[in-house]
């Protein structure tokens, strides 16, 4: 992997905190409703029939995945969430039924004992993302390693989900970051340009 610029570095991590921060500062009723507005947008997301959809566990303040996810298995499509694990993510099948433990950072997820799939789709928590479909995440690499190991085995969608107020006019980006082919926000899905159709 390249070695990054240390000045967009600092640039990063400079729009990280100016977007945690506007979206630690919404009100808590309208980050909920916000939340719930993503199920609303679930047919807009066109995903093929049966896909396996990878959501996340919300922490702190992030927008909450959960009623999209809900809409989306009534849709017929399967779910799974990350773990942490070496050398990448791996994804855990759930449903309804399916009892969760801690799985570091705050979240929960199914344990051992669930089945590991491939999901088609990535539905990602970040930090900031800019018009042209860049994102920065967390500083730690988890969804980069996941989705560079992902993208050997076939075909991946990865789409964002945020607040509109972690909207940023322009993130740099390197060669070995990989764009988002859509943002789905409280007023809506964009997908961006550089998509293939498939």
């Amino acid at each position: 992997m390249p070695l990054s610029d240390p000045s967009n570095a600092e640039k990063k991590q400079k729009l990280r905190l100016e977007a945690l921060a506007r979206r630690a500062a919404m009100d808590p009723i309208a980050r909920v409703e916000a939340s719930l507005a993503l199920a609303g947008y679930c047919e807009q997301l066109e995903l093929h029939d049966g896909a396996t959809v990878a959501g996340f566990w919300p922490i702190r303040d992030e927008i909450d995945p959960r009623p999209l996810l809900d809409a989306l298995r009534a849709k017929g499509h399967q779910l799974c969430l990350p773990v942490v694990s070496e050398p990448h993510l791996v994804f855990r099948a759930f449903g309804r039924e399916t009892a969760f433990e801690p799985a570091g950072f705050g979240t929960q997820a199914p344990g051992p004992e669930a089945e590991e799939v491939r999901p088609d789709v990535l539905l990602m928590p970040l930090a900031a993302f800019d018009t042209s479909g860049n994102r920065i995440g967390y500083g730690k690499g988890h969804y980069d390693t996941a989705i560079a190991a992902l993208e050997k085995t076939g075909p991946l969608l990865c789409i964002g989900l945020a607040f509109c107020a972690q909207e940023m006019s322009d993130i740099p980006a390197e060669p070995h970051d990989k764009p988002l082919n859509g943002i789905l926000t409280e007023t809506g899905f964009r997908r961006f340009q550089h998509i293939e159709a498939s």
